[in-house]
């Protein structure tokens, strides 16, 4: 019994951990700029996308036919793109660059070529 206590403590502890570290969604980019993503096999739209370092943006993504995925490994930034739902990531970019992404779930034959980028600038 003692053991199924401390697992619960341990559990409810990281919990809380977890949730500080993430932080409350501030909705301070609700304010700023907000980027409507759609995808659909082996496209999405748009597919180059500018931001500027350091300004809030909220990126929306809807998928028009299955189950994609967005990942863009330079701004560490990836999340699964559901059908005729709307998925929102917040994101506050840190370094300028151009960065590659692509759908990291097949999505038959194309999906090679399901990509864009994203260009941030000072």
């Amino acid at each position: 019994m003692k053991t199924a206590w401390f697992k619960l403590a341990i559990h409810g502890l990281l919990a809380v951990f977890i949730l500080a570290s993430i932080g409350p969604y501030s909705g301070a980019a609700e304010k700023g700029q907000v980027i409507s993503i759609k995808a659909k096999k082996f496209e999405f739209m748009p597919n180059e996308i500018t931001l500027k370092k350091g300004v809030p943006v909220v990126l929306e993504f809807t998928s028009l036919d299955r189950m994609h995925g967005f990942h863009c490994p330079g701004l560490g930034i990836r999340t699964d793109i559901l059908p005729k739902k709307v998925t929102r990531l917040q994101l506050v970019p840190d370094k300028t660059g151009t960065f590659p992404f692509h759908c990291d779930i097949f999505c038959g034959s194309g999906h090679e070529e399901m990509g864009g980028k994203i260009i941030v600038t000072d």
